[in-house]
């Protein structure tokens, strides 16, 4: 008997072994879109697969066993999973995170076409879309705050010192999405909060004087959205969030008595038929704010069509929509009531209706040439229910034509020109209109050892309405040496301008305690910009980057009050000086699992005729942050410092505007975030975990504005 029972345990044995099995499954990104060319392979063997295009593997033929995967991609962390086969084959799922350190990433901005990063003159950074889904960011200007050289106060960016806070008047930082300019015809703003976060790839920051290539808004630097490419299957997303201010610091600001919640949700579609593919999404944001009078509701569409003419041409179509009813909280009624509005402000709430439309060919003349014709239509309405009411509507047109040809082995050249027409009717500005003009050229030449020059040079013509028309020479040089793989030095210099906008130039006004008044002789602005940088990798640990800056502004633009009447105008200042330095460190602690950043700004702003700092400049900045992520599992904890701006609106104060407007003190945030995705359970989905502002800090950034008190949000992003 008992040699029956052996003998039958025997064959059943036999039997197990002498079957096969497989390990199978899907390689994406924390976005869920598939990685192609990916190697999945067991250690120690020959046995390997490479996903196709819609990210999958098979490892077949395989015995019963234990097993290590290896799991890489060309700019994404390795991952390695041990994995035992018993009686039936495995389904196993992987998601790959793009390196902390990647020296081959690449930047379209700069130049206008595609280029290495570390092959620029220009400091550069790059924020993915993944970070603005993971940390809950429906509004760019929330992300960009932590980008080491970029200050925010309120929704006014500055680069390097570049702004200060002209009251939504004028920007010196372009913005773009897929290089179409997005700021309105009227003030020249920036709209962040119309850029739809949820369908953005990447953001390129491009630091220092612009105009060569960009022209007069890129005075100091340029910020570029890129849009997701379109998938080449069937893909509908669904982002949700819900999340709530927690109470106040002190019982007295607590106007409520209650937990006051915001939440949004994005559907989006992406496919490809034949030659044919599209993105399409709409979104929902409502927040009822830590803020009195601060309530808003937003709806933002978004269409990208493009359609392939030939194997070397294609069209672009983009549309984008934004709808928003909100209050108008302007500045706190006293330091105790700081979440109330001040009782000087006329209007309690607004309406904005905008949409962009471009068009965009392009046309691949060989491997190195290609030619782009750019148009945009950009309609901005704006409207609040003061005594009296403001409303304004503007028209701004663009038209582009940029050639990129590579006139030898060495040599690319990259030109075009373009011209920009713009009309507003509104009761603050009058009905002016605007015209302006650009021709440019530049060269990024190669050598035989490993030196980059650039030379560029753009004019620019530009017409106010009534004022004097201006026109303006930009030239610009910069050079990349690298004098190893991992050193590389890098230095630029170039002048920028930028023309008034028509907000700063014909605003008449008087609202909330502010009387604003015109100014028909302000000029345009101009500066020279220089830098220095080395950057220093050693791979895949670290990489270390510093710069050096120094800007010099001719006739800058700046908000005043007239000492004669007390009013409010733009006017120019003589002379400003920026100077500064910024050094920057990525580690990878344990690669692929544990990674660290840090930035370091100093910033010396002064007004050289006044021999003071330049307002809302702050003189030191540091960013920082911790990322882990494992085992499907993310936790990261993020960091900002300001210290303390030297110079303010000192005016609003004195003439009892904004009471207690000179409280203010240095910035600390804090931000945490938790996520962890459900891949392990055949669930295309993350679920992700948000605390802003961690510690409850008050601080403000623009005078009587107190910034965010804590929050939590809840949200998950799953794909169909």
């Amino acid at each position: 008997m008992k040699k029956l029972i052996t003998f039958i345990i025997l064959i059943i044995s036999h039997s197990i072994a002498a079957q096969t099995f497989s390990i199978s499954g899907r390689v994406t990104d924390p976005e869920f879109n598939p990685i192609l060319f990916v190697n999945v392979y067991i250690l120690n063997s020959n046995i390997g697969d490479a996903t196709d295009e819609k990210g999958f593997y098979l490892l077949k033929n395989l015995s019963p066993g234990s097993y290590e995967l290896e799991v890489s991609a060309i700019g994404y962390s390795k991952k390695r999973q041990k994995v035992i086969l018993l009686n039936n084959s495995l389904k196993i799922d992987f998601i790959l995170v793009p390196e902390a350190i990647k020296t081959d990433e690449i930047i379209v901005s700069a130049g206008k076409y595609e280029q290495k990063k570390l092959e620029l003159p220009v400091s550069t950074e790059i924020i993915y879309g993944t970070k603005l889904l993971e940390r809950n960011f429906r509004n760019l200007e929330s992300a960009i705050r932590f980008v080491p050289g970029v200050n925010m106060t309120e929704d006014q960016i500055s680069i390097r010192g570049s702004s200060g806070y002209s009251r939504g008047a004028g920007a010196r930082a372009l913005v773009t999405i897929d290089g179409l300019p997005f700021y309105t015809g009227d003030t020249g703003e920036i709209v962040w909060e119309m850029i739809p976060t949820t369908e953005i790839q990447r953001i390129e920051i491009i630091k220092g004087a612009a105009s060569s290539l960009y022209g007069s808004s890129a005075i100091g630097g340029v910020v570029s959205a890129i849009t997701k490419d379109i998938s080449l299957f069937p893909k509908t997303m669904i982002n949700a969030y819900y999340g709530f201010y927690d109470k106040p610091y002190y019982k007295e600001w607590d106007w409520s008595g209650e937990l006051r919640p915001f939440n949004g949700v994005t559907v989006s579609h992406s496919n490809t038929i034949d030659n044919f593919g599209f993105n399409l999404s709409l979104t929902r944001l409502e927040d009822l704010s830590y803020r009195r009078d601060d309530f808003s509701k937003k709806y933002i569409g978004f269409l990208k069509m493009q359609y392939a003419l030939d194997d070397e041409s294609s069209l672009t179509f983009l549309a984008n929509s934004f709808n928003k009813r909100a209050g108008n909280f302007l500045y706190w009624k006293d330091s105790r009531n700081a979440l109330i509005n001040s009782e000087f402000v006329s209007s309690n709430s607004i309406e904005t209706n905008r949409f962009l439309v471009g068009m965009i060919y392009k046309n691949l003349l060989n491997e190195k040439s290609f030619l782009l014709l750019k148009g945009n239509y950009y309609r901005n309405n704006f409207s609040d229910n003061g005594i009296p009411q403001n409303i304004s509507t503007s028209h701004l047109f663009r038209f582009e034509t940029q050639l990129t040809s590579g006139l030898s082995e060495r040599i690319l050249l990259t030109s075009g020109f373009e011209v920009i027409p713009a009309k507003v009717k509104s009761n603050l500005f009058g009905d002016p209109d605007a015209f302006s003009a650009g021709l440019y050229s530049v060269a990024d030449v190669s050598f035989d050892f490993p030196l980059i020059v650039s030379i560029g040079l753009r004019y620019d013509y530009g017409k106010l309405d009534s004022l004097e028309s201006s026109g303006s020479l930009s030239p610009k040089v910069g050079i990349n040496y690298k004098l190893y793989d991992n050193l590389v030095f890098r230095s630029s210099l170039g002048t920028g301008f930028r023309n008034p906008s028509l907000a700063e130039a014909f605003t008449s006004t008087s609202t909330s305690g502010i009387i604003v008044k015109p100014n028909p002789l302000i000029k345009p602005e101009r500066n020279v910009s220089f830098e220095f940088g080395v950057n220093y990798s050693f791979q895949p640990l670290f990489e270390l980057d510093f710069a050096v800056f120094q800007n010099e502004y001719f006739k800058m633009i700046e908000a005043s009050v007239d000492q004669r009447d007390g009013k409010i105008f733009f006017y120019n200042l003589l002379r400003a000086r920026i100077q500064g330095f910024e050094t920057s460190a990525l580690v990878n602690i344990i690669p692929g699992v544990l990674k660290a950043n840090v930035g370091y700004v100093y910033l010396h702003s002064k007004d050289v005729d006044e021999g003071k700092a330049l307002k809302y400049r702050p003189r030191h900045s540091l960013t920082g942050s911790l990322e882990f992520n494992n085992w499907h599992f993310g936790l990261g904890i993020y960091f900002r410092y300001q210290s303390r701006v030297e110079e303010i609106d000192n005016e609003l104060i004195d003439l009892g505007i904004v009471r207690d407007g000179n409280l203010r003190v240095p910035i600390y945030q804090t931000d945490l975030n938790l996520s962890y995705d459900l891949i392990s359970f055949g669930i295309p989905a993350a679920l992700y975990f948000n605390v802003k502002n961690l510690f409850n800090y008050n601080y403000v950034e623009l005078v009587g504005n107190l910034k965010p008190i804590r929050n939590y949000s809840f949200g998950f992003n799953l794909i169909l």
